[in-house]
């Protein structure tokens, strides 16, 4: 039997841009509990990537968040004792899940920098559709999309 679906937590909004998402955002790029460096190296980077595109802040993470985020992913789902690749859409909350956790790899796997220069590059390339996240969620739908002959396996 099924474990029972957790109670979701509810997550304040940001206190410079009023957001969730840029809550949610933050979160992830916290580490051992130090939120107030994490604000820090998040709204530096939204405002280092404010200047670069000469658009709003918001308006640039939300596209980005957006270009990034995926539309389906692969799911490993067992057949008569063989191991099948079944794409799968993605629910609303993963995608956001993904989007932000690729971003934030992409940006820690970069050498050399601050931490707020290398987000706010990744933004901009994410935001131009370029980069290491967008180059993942593309390796992501390529694959779903070689293994589409497995998608009647679905649930």
């Amino acid at each position: 039997m099924r474990r029972p679906v957790k109670k979701r937590a509810v997550i304040d909004p940001d206190v410079k841009y009023s957001d969730v998402l840029v809550a949610k955002f933050i979160n992830k790029i916290m580490r051992d509990g130090k939120q107030s460096i994490a604000r820090k190296i998040v709204y530096t980077a939204l405002e280092l990537s404010e200047k670069q595109t000469k658009k709003p802040a918001l308006e640039v993470f939300k596209k980005a968040m957006d270009n990034v985020s995926p539309a389906v992913e692969l799911r490993s789902k067992r057949v008569g004792g063989a191991n099948y690749q079944v794409p799968v859409e993605v629910r609303p909350e993963r995608r956001i899940a993904l989007a932000i956790r690729w971003i934030v790899d992409s940006a820690r796997s970069q050498k050399g920098k601050p931490m707020a220069e290398k987000l706010a590059g990744e933004f901009v390339n994410a935001f131009n559709n370029t980069g290491g996240a967008i180059k993942k969620r593309q390796d992501v739908q390529r694959m779903a999309e070689a293994n589409k002959a497995f998608a009647h396996f679905s649930w």
